[in-house]
């Protein structure tokens, strides 16, 4: 993990010391395993801890980030305490899904083992990103008396509405590259140097019970039990401990902080910045900041009852972005923080423009004739990715090419600067020829120059339009009132550039679409897009300023083999198919301090479709994993490929496992399904 303009701390208030693995024995048997850091002297001068729970291999998958953060931690003040979920990396067991109840289980388990570890004072706290942000929000839920605080980074409280599944109840892509990813995640083994003999026996368990997942989430497509379960936004009361939640705009979580800050009522704060799904000291697009030293006076505060000061700043503080011309990767973004006191804030204020029959987004409602929308099925080749990263070029492209074949409505160039902070919304008057239809809508900023720059977006699915819980057929002809919600975000429009809504119903590969070609018929003048405006304020400026990024020693790795990365987009005009092919290669590395452990991984994704027909939709990807050990001949490769098609009526999977061992086949297992699609 590139650390260049990171101040890397190497001495501390603390000594630290490591405990590589440790195991915790849960209450049915089952060992998990556990990297702790933690002062030297805790044993005699205990401290609070900090408790992160991922599947992703504490041995190896975030040992790079793991080494910049925890070690940082410990050396002022805390033990910090990595556990691999049951069933990854050392632990004994079976993953069978995300989020399950029996993770929760566990990590209350854990929690109880921590507080009673005489190195502890008996105070926890939790933080992660992505998985583990979300089972900080889920366990925290749980009320255990020992956390008293966490912090949860790129995360939702609504596993439909806003995770990688649902956007709008229409399904997003990532559904199956994100199932594709954890079948191959699942086939990895143990490492023999830290659970013995007993190695193969346990990747064997795992391989046999590796059922893809996406065959347990394609039959839920509408907000059921299954997603309910896990989202706290069912009753965000629940959360009583102290939560600081944190997201970025280039990542696919940016409206959970809000939506926690509105929903919570127990101590909270919230930041947004311009990153994507990193941690914010070492994330993309810059700036990067101190968090470690950010959170360090959080935990002060909750863990160490030390007035840090950090609780009577601003409760929501993000960063205003300026325009930028449309790129597919920044290192930075221009802005400012800003920061409101409370969130809903007063000082938002609603501005409603209406969409006009002569492309207009103005003040004043026009009456005029209706806008058809049916767009081709081949536009959203570079839209970019759901959830940016930030390491490679993942982000929107310039929107001109996909704006053309939408229906476009804009403003005037602006006369001032327009700032907005929090989601726009859509209300539009509609009406479609099919029981089924999905209106998908862009923000753009435009520049004098006619680059269009994405700003935000958002979906519906015309039968979700009252429920995700049970939607309703369309009745053709009929009209309806709509609401769509688009992302939230905080940017600057500058005078001069004009702010443009595009409206199309697929884009291609971020949605699956409907399951047949549509023509939505949308009333102009009555259809009205809000904006949250903001305007400037003096006392922006006189925020505290966030430290320089720093962190701990990088991990010790040797490049092997090189990795590389590709999007290649293709069209053939004869035939009228498109495809998206994505690979990326993660060469080949060994991680010195492992005994010369060597790990090596690569995806590569593929997503087709042939203009005007939605059931020629299809994604195949191909994942492989190589864990090696040359000194102690261990060799072991895993290759999953998974395959998502469809029909008017049904999902087609299919999907194979092979596993090997010494470039000898030792288990192959192969999948074909078809699911029913509900009005999806």
């Amino acid at each position: 993990m590139a650390v260049d303009d990171i101040e890397v701390v190497t001495q501390y208030p603390r000594k630290v010391r490591e405990i590589e693995n440790a195991w915790i024995t849960l209450s049915d048997g089952v060992k998990v395993a556990a990297r702790i850091w933690l002062p030297e002297d805790a044993e005699t001068d205990p401290v609070p801890a900090i408790f992160e729970f991922l599947p992703y291999r504490k041995r190896d998958g975030t040992a790079d980030r793991d080494e910049l953060t925890h070690p940082y931690y410990a050396g002022h003040g805390y033990a910090c305490v990595r556990v691999d979920i049951r069933g990854s990396g050392e632990s004994d067991g079976i993953l069978e899904d995300e989020y399950l109840k029996q993770e929760q289980d566990d990590a209350l388990e854990i929690l109880a083992w921590i507080a009673a570890q005489p190195w502890c004072t008996g105070k926890c706290g939790m933080i992660g990103i992505s998985w583990g942000g979300f089972n900080g929000l889920q366990v925290a839920a749980r009320r255990p008396p020992e956390l008293k605080a966490i912090v949860t980074i790129a995360s939702t409280d609504d596993r439909y509405s806003d995770d990688i599944h649902y956007m709008g109840g229409v399904m997003i892509n990532d559904t199956m590259s994100w199932g594709a990813t954890m079948l191959g995640l699942n086939t990895r083994p143990p490492d023999p140097k830290l659970v013995g003999e007993k190695w193969r026996e346990l990747w064997m368990d795992r391989l046999k019970a590796n059922d893809p997942w996406v065959l347990q989430w394609l039959p839920h497509q509408r907000r059921d039990a299954m997603w309910q379960h896990g989202s706290v936004i069912e009753n965000h009361a629940d959360i009583e401990a102290a939560v600081y939640a944190v997201g970025g705009w280039a990542d696919g979580y940016s409206n959970t902080v809000p939506r926690l800050l509105a929903g919570l009522k127990g101590p909270k704060k919230g930041l947004v910045g311009p990153w994507a799904h990193k941690y914010p000291h070492f994330a993309v697009p810059g700036p990067r900041i101190g968090f470690l030293q950010d959170t360090l006076r959080w935990w002060d505060h909750w863990l160490k009852d030390i007035d840090t000061g950090i609780m009577d700043e601003p409760e929501y503080r993000v960063w205003m972005q300026d325009h930028v011309a449309p790129a597919t990767w920044y290192a930075e973004r221009p802005g400012r923080w800003v920061a409101e006191a409370s969130w809903p804030s007063p000082s938002i204020k609603a501005r409603t423009l209406h969409l006009n029959a002569d492309g207009r987004l103005g003040d004043l409602a026009v009456d005029g004739a209706p806008a058809l929308i049916r767009t081709p099925m081949t536009m959203g080749l570079r839209q970019g990715e759901w959830c940016g990263y930030g390491l490679v070029p993942d982000s929107p492209a310039d929107q001109r090419e996909d704006d053309g074949c939408s229906i476009v409505f804009e403003t005037a160039p602006l006369e001032a600067p327009l700032e907005i902070m929090g989601a726009p919304v859509l209300e539009l008057d509609v009406s479609a020829d099919k029981p089924n239809a999905f209106v998908v809508a862009r923000l753009s900023s435009v520049a004098p120059d006619g680059a269009s720059t994405r700003v935000t977006y958002g979906v519906l699915n015309l039968t979700h339009r009252d429920s995700h819980e049970n939607p309703e057929p369309l009745e053709p002809g009929k009209s309806y009132r709509v609401r769509i919600q688009l992302n939230d975000i905080a940017q600057q429009f500058p005078a001069g550039n004009r702010i443009r809504v595009a409206l199309s119903n697929s884009l291609w590969p971020l949605f699956w679409p409907s399951p047949e070609t549509v023509t939505v018929t949308m009333a102009t003048g009555s259809s009205t897009l809000t904006l949250p405006t903001r305007q400037p304020r003096d006392e922006d400026g006189k925020l505290r300023p966030f430290g320089p990024p720093e962190s701990a020693r990088p991990v010790d790795v040797s490049r092997l083999a090189p990795g590389s990365y590709s999007r290649r987009v293709e069209r053939d005009d004869t035939t009228g198919h498109a495809c998206v092919t994505v690979i990326s290669d993660g060469g080949m590395n060994r991680f010195n301090k492992l005994d010369g452990w060597e790990v090596g991984a690569r995806v590569e994704q593929r997503f087709s479709i042939t203009e005007g027909d939605p059931t020629s939709a299809r994604i195949a990807i191909e994942i492989t994993w190589r864990f090696r050990r040359p000194s102690d001949g261990f060799d072991v490769r895993s290759e999953t490929r998974s395959t998502l098609a469809c029909s008017k009526d049904d999902w087609l999977f299919w999907a194979d496992c092979e596993a090997f061992e010494n470039e000898r086949r030792v288990y192959g297992k192969s999948w074909n399904e078809a699911i029913p699609r509900d009005l999806n």
